[in-house]
């Protein structure tokens, strides 16, 4: 009757095992290490500078534990914060020769001691918020206006450019606010103008006014469209800013949207609140030159050469230099779109540009007149220009869509874009709220949440021993079960700790506890009903699943409910909270059960079971079911 089958203590040994190798790498702490990334959108970290940086430290005669390139970035592990402190002066030296124009971020971090055969496993510890570890939080005001009115501007251009194509004669447009007044000098050309913007821009909606002989068109953008243009201002703030933040090396940064116009960024471990803000606000512009190929400008690209009048010398990816004249041909401003693809007869990576009209009408003029030339793309931060590629013009390209090819991996086709696409904000922002966290409270906050977790653990399992004896210390070690599943998987998941997660966690213990009352409860009032023993058990789990079950799911829908509705330090509680209820309702049914079944399942003829004092409905004399 209670004797479970040995696919059941499979499935308990496997989830035990898995819980006890991803639960471990929270176990051996963080080591100091010094981590190198790029500093500017076109520099690539590799195995180049990986040599580099091992070349650095030899030669300063610091010995680290493990030097890695792993991701984007490289990390040095090392065995104490003096040594870091050495390596992270010899790598700048080796690797920043002119602090005025860093080419990378030398920054120091914490990282996992965990062993190889645990990373090889995939298995790592929790990061920790904000809270636990300190660290600097920023809330950012985007301005949706500014974004819109962007738009409107843009929209000016455009309209502009149909009209002229479609020969509808106006006496002039002009932008008034977030609208665009188009004046017109008949009701034909009204009507034109009309089915023109209905055709070509949906996003628009138009309005009559008449003054006089003289017939004027009110054009704005669409509310939906408002909106759309609005969430992809601020999707695209978002996207810039996890571009930047790269650069602090922060093990998991949290940027997330806030309300309809507002980004919360917490950077935990950082603590120069101005490097932060630094980053924050950069800006970054792209630029469309032509490239000189005269030859003087090809005498210039060498060592020592004089850069001809009218043309500057930039750098390519791979570091040659490169002469473009200083007329600018695009901007950023003229360009909506960049994504990456395949070219439909090489199948080489490639990027594929989209235009506004204005900027597809001046591509179509300059790469008609210069076909066979090259033509270069830079990317400006802080004030300096990199050429982020510098194709050739095959043919004139006109309709807006620009295709940028040129010996390119599958992964620089991606870089490229996100860089084109995401390189400056898309509206303005300001820093309305800012807090700086210590590392000191970080710990404080860590040691008393620990402490609840533990005490509110030993607390609960010291009563149910006593309370309900043999079943108690069941019930306790399930309780443990539901403890080591709840962090192996966070840590599989590699979720942010913070406080309000703590308390989660210490609320789950007392929640997780309440399915072993009910059980058993539900055994003992079978006992005094007279069922046997083996009876009792079987009919106390079977009968208190309904009840569990009912009970979980209904809190378990409130902490969905502050999961989808929250933000920040809720979303963080909820994350836990529900967790630890699927947890608790494997381990206090499904692996409690498989202890009973193990300890009492084999006894033919059990008399009794040790499940405390069991006393009668009727207020007579106690019964030991011990």
């Amino acid at each position: 009757m209670n004797r479970y089958p040995v696919w059941k203590y499979a499935i308990i040994v496997i989830a035990l095992l898995l819980g006890v190798v991803y639960t471990l790498p929270n176990f051996f702490g963080e080591a100091p290490a010094v981590q190198v990334s790029s500093g500017k959108a076109t520099i690539k970290v590799d195995t180049g500078t990986l040599q580099k940086v091992e070349d650095a430290l030899k030669a300063a005669g610091v010995n680290a534990q493990s030097v890695a390139l792993e991701g984007g970035s490289i990390r040095a592990r090392f065995d104490s914060t003096d040594n870091q402190l050495k390596a992270k002066d010899a790598v700048q030296k080796a690797l920043i020769p002119d602090a005025a124009d860093p080419q990378f971020v030398v920054a120091l971090n914490l990282v996992s001691r965990s062993p190889d055969w645990l990373t090889a496993l995939h298995a790592s510890p929790m990061y920790l918020g904000l809270d636990l570890r300190g660290g600097v939080h920023f809330m950012l005001q985007v301005d949706m206006q500014a974004a819109l009115t962007q738009r409107v501007e843009s929209i000016t251009g455009d309209l502009r450019s149909l009209l002229r194509e479609k020969d509808i004669r106006h006496g002039g447009i002009s932008r008034n606010g977030q609208t665009v007044e188009i004046r017109l000098r008949d009701a034909q050309q009204l009507e034109a103008a009309k089915r023109l913007i209905s055709a070509q821009l949906a996003d628009l909606q138009t309005q009559d006014v008449a003054e006089g002989a003289e017939f004027r068109m009110v054009v704005s953008v669409k509310p939906e469209a408002a909106r759309r243009v609005q969430e992809q201002a601020l999707k695209q703030n978002i996207t810039t800013l996890h571009n930047r933040i790269n650069e602090l090396g922060v093990a998991e940064p949290v940027i997330q949207q806030q309300g309809l116009d507002r980004i919360v960024v917490q950077l935990p471990g950082v603590q120069d609140t101005a490097k932060a803000k630094d980053i924050l606000g950069r800006t970054a512009t792209l630029e469309v030159r032509m490239v000189d190929e005269s030859t003087e400008a090809r005498a210039a690209e060498q060592p020592g050469g004089i850069v001809p009048f009218g043309t500057e010398r930039y750098l390519e990816r791979e570091g040659r230099p490169l002469i473009v004249k200083k007329q600018v041909v695009l901007t950023g401003d003229n360009l909506t779109d960049a994504q990456p693809g395949f070219d439909n007869q090489t199948q080489e990576p490639v990027v594929n540009l989209t235009l506004d009209a204005k900027g597809a009408r001046i591509f179509k003029d300059v790469t008609r007149e210069n076909v066979g030339k090259r033509m270069a793309i830079l990317l400006f931060e802080k004030g300096k220009g990199e050429v982020v590629t510098a194709p050739v013009i095959r043919s004139e390209i006109g309709g807006g869509r620009v295709q940028i090819s040129g010996r390119m991996t599958t992964a620089e086709a991606n870089d490229t874009a996100l860089l084109l696409r995401a390189g400056s904000l898309a509206a303005p922002m300001e820093i309305i709220e800012e807090r700086t966290i210590g590392p000191s409270l970080g710990a404080e906050n860590i040691a008393k949440g620990f402490n609840s977790v533990t005490w509110g653990f030993l607390v609960i399992v010291a009563f149910m021993c006593i309370y309900y004896a043999m079943f108690g210390l069941f019930s306790g070690i399930a309780l443990g079960v539901n403890l080591l599943f709840l962090v192996a998987i966070l840590s599989m998941l590699q979720a942010t700790l913070t406080l309000p997660g703590m308390a989660a966690m210490a609320l789950a213990l007392g929640m997780a506890i309440d399915s072993n009352v009910l059980i058993n409860e539900r055994v003992r009032e079978e006992l005094r009903n007279g069922v046997s023993p083996q009876a009792a058990i079987h009919a106390g789990y079977d009968r208190a699943w309904a009840t569990i079950f009912d009970s979980n799911i209904t809190t378990l829908i409130a902490g969905v409910a502050l999961l989808a509705f929250g933000s920040g330090p809720v979303r963080g509680f909820a994350v836990v909270h529900c967790i630890g209820i699927l947890t608790s309702m494997f381990s206090a049914v499904f692996f409690s059960r498989g202890l009973v079944n193990l300890w009492y399942g084999g006894k033919k003829k059990l008399k009794s079971v040790s499940i405390g004092t069991v006393w009668r409905p009727e207020g007579g004399s106690a019964v030991k079911a011990d």
